[in-house]
């Protein structure tokens, strides 16, 4: 099989996307302390926690080698209050953290240090600086889901504009049968994380993917018809979870048609794709509509796989870097761009927007490749695999650039809905034959 094209990573290229990251930081945190020190949702860390726990683990990974017995610039018991495995989020409101302005002279003062560090290595030794750099970008969407679930008047703006869509169909598109290269490396990728890792072929039968994601329009035609009173959409668990929760319509829609984004009330955008909605609904959407979630094997062949070419690009629409113009990344929209909004971005078989917008729910459990060796932060991934984890993909309009690619793979509990997630659809093949209406 064709060897795919390979991307370096440079100590000018990281430290721009370390300082990409911390501008993004300051945005979402240059804000009143009492916004900063409150817990807008249990299910969150108060915004204080994260920037501190972004500056530790800097600290950590890049001047103290991920060596926790070394002293850090923080003491031991300070230290270990921004430890995300000890500490829950729903406790973090009540322990003894920094203040903001301690927290920002600490990062400072780490990133200084980190960067006087960068200019003496070598090309080679630079995949710590890349998976910092990705936890920051990581830390940044959990921030900007704190800053949704907040109340009050709105701090961040409408967001910045958005291309147009364009009328697209509401079709799938065939994939057909054949082997594809599943997962990258370090020499192709080499800020890939241990859970992408390593390349591997496999063969996969002929199915139909979603040209693009399901849109708040399609969405609310599920809502009218029932759909969320109906128990035969929905799987045993789901149904539990739907009645215990009492859902109803997408986290943030409100039942007069309206949403809340970011401390604004506004229309739902009929063709904007769906976002707040849990693993459950995600699930029975697609029963509701002859459908089915994809496989993240089938997602990623859909995304990556050049057929005529018999290797994988490096994004749908090629092996040419992002641009604005090729995919809604980065976080400055506030919000998923309309359907349509990107026909250069599509990838070798016609799907589009499967990279930012909304994270895509998969049906896929979360389990390591064949061959998986743990990186360096060797509990980034381990712990996770075989726990109540759904897989998702494709990265959200909230996502740095830096920190997705179509081998990146996310996961959370099936229940989470304050991410900003939403769903594409999937159809056996059977044959050359359809077994269900590949339409929606």
């Amino acid at each position: 099989m064709p060897e795919s094209r390979t991307t370096t990573v440079t100590a000018d290229s990281v430290a721009a996307g370390l300082e990409d990251a911390r501008a993004r930081t300051h945005r979402l945190t240059e804000i009143d302390e009492p916004e900063l020190l409150a817990q807008h949702d249990p299910l969150m860390s108060p915004l204080v926690w994260d920037l501190a726990h972004i500056g530790q683990q800097e600290d950590l990974w890049l001047l103290r080698g991920g060596n926790a017995a070394c002293q850090g610039l923080l003491s031991a018991k300070v230290e270990q209050l921004y430890d995300a495995f000890e500490h829950p989020r729903a406790e973090r409101v009540t322990l003894p953290l920094l203040g903001p302005a301690e927290a920002r002279s600490y990062i400072a003062d780490v990133r200084g240090r980190v960067l006087d560090g960068l200019e003496r290595r070598t090309d080679e030794d630079l995949f710590p600086f890349a998976m910092v750099e990705q936890h920051e970008q990581q830390h940044v969407e959990t921030m900007l889901a704190t800053h949704q679930l907040r109340s009050g008047a709105p701090l961040l703006g409408s967001g910045a504009s958005l291309p147009s869509g364009r009328p697209v169909p509401r079709d799938s598109v065939l994939v057909p049968a054949g082997p594809f290269e599943l997962g990258v490396d370090a020499g192709t990728e080499p800020a890939s994380l241990d859970n992408e890792r390593p390349a591997h072929t496999v063969e996969m039968p002929a199915y139909r993917i979603g040209r693009v994601p399901v849109t708040n329009g399609e969405w609310a035609e599920f809502v009218a018809a029932g759909g969320y009173d109906d128990p035969q959409w929905w799987s045993e668990r789901g149904w539990a979870h739907r009645v215990e929760a009492g859902l109803e319509r997408p986290k943030f829609w409100a039942p007069d048609g309206s949403r809340r984004r970011f401390g604004l009330v506004e229309e739902v955008p009929a063709d904007e794709p769906v976002q707040h909605v849990c693993f459950f609904e995600a699930e029975a959407y697609a029963a509701w509509a002859g459908a089915r979630l994809p496989t993240e094997q089938e997602w990623e062949k859909a995304c990556a796989w050049d057929p005529a070419l018999e290797r994988r690009r490096r994004w749908p629409w090629g092996d040419s870097e992002w641009t604005p113009a090729l995919a809604n990344l980065g976080g400055e929209a506030l919000r998923p761009a309309p359907v349509g909004a990107y026909a250069a971005g599509a990838s070798a078989y016609g799907v589009e927007q499967m990279m930012g917008d909304v994270w895509e729910w998969t049906s896929s459990d979360f389990h390591p490749w064949p061959g998986f060796v743990p990186m360096l932060y060797a509990d980034y991934s381990a712990p996770f695999f075989g726990g109540d984890y759904k897989v998702l993909r494709g990265g959200a309009w909230s996502v740095g650039g830096a920190s997705v690619r179509p081998s990146f793979r996310n996961w959370d509990h099936p229940v989470r809905r304050q991410i900003f997630c939403g769903l594409r659809l999937a159809w056996d093949v059977d044959g050359e034959r359809e077994t269900a209406v590949a339409a929606r």
